[in-house]
């Protein structure tokens, strides 16, 4: 079984993220959910960015390293979002990392002082309809890592919101959730 440091989306620790933890943990992994938001939530991922922004990208990313500083360093590194960031940046610097997955984003491995190692399994999972995760950038660094990595996969789900695999929020795709945990649950069982 696998220890996981979880980190959440732009609209904070929700009970959609919550729920995917529970999900993970009642298959016998260990999940830390650590707050980047120290308590706050939002209900747009412009609101939630926006914290963000006057938080500082730099102190989330510090605070996703805080909470990784007192854990084993063999963690899979699981990210939603702006979750992502930090668990990008942990899977690829923090010594022993065991995985990551990455839902709805992913950022050239430049942005973090280098390639993506490639012996690290990884899976990125996004909505092929999803304006931000196709448009932005994200697909295209998601496929620069999978082609240069021994064990990455990129998933794309016939969905068009870019939460698409939380329940609590507008265009959930139970169908796609559904399969992207059961990956999620394969992967952590492999490796």
């Amino acid at each position: 079984m696998a220890d996981i440091l979880l980190f959440h989306h732009a609209l904070g620790l929700t009970s959609g993220i919550a729920e995917f933890a529970e999900t993970l943990q009642a298959n016998g992994h260990t999940v830390t959910t650590p707050d980047l938001f120290e308590g706050r939530t939002f209900a747009t991922i412009e609101d939630g960015v926006a914290h963000a922004r006057e938080v500082g990208f730099g102190e989330v990313l510090a605070r996703g390293e805080r909470a990784a500083s007192g854990l084993p360093q063999n963690l899979v590194y699981l990210g939603f979002s702006l979750g992502v960031l930090p668990a990008q940046k942990l899977a690829q610097t923090r010594a022993g990392a065991r995985g990551a997955v990455f839902f709805y984003s992913c950022v050239p491995p430049e942005e973090f002082g280098g390639a993506w190692p490639p012996a690290l399994p990884l899976q990125v999972h996004g909505a092929e309809q999803d304006p931000i995760f196709m448009e932005e950038g994200d697909v295209d660094a998601a496929r620069a890592i999978v082609d240069g990595a021994q064990d990455a996969e990129l998933f794309l789900y016939p969905a068009s919101a870019h939460y698409f695999a939380d329940p609590t929020q507008p265009g959930f795709d139970s169908a796609a959730a559904s399969l992207a945990m059961d990956r999620v649950l394969a992967f952590l069982e492999r490796i």
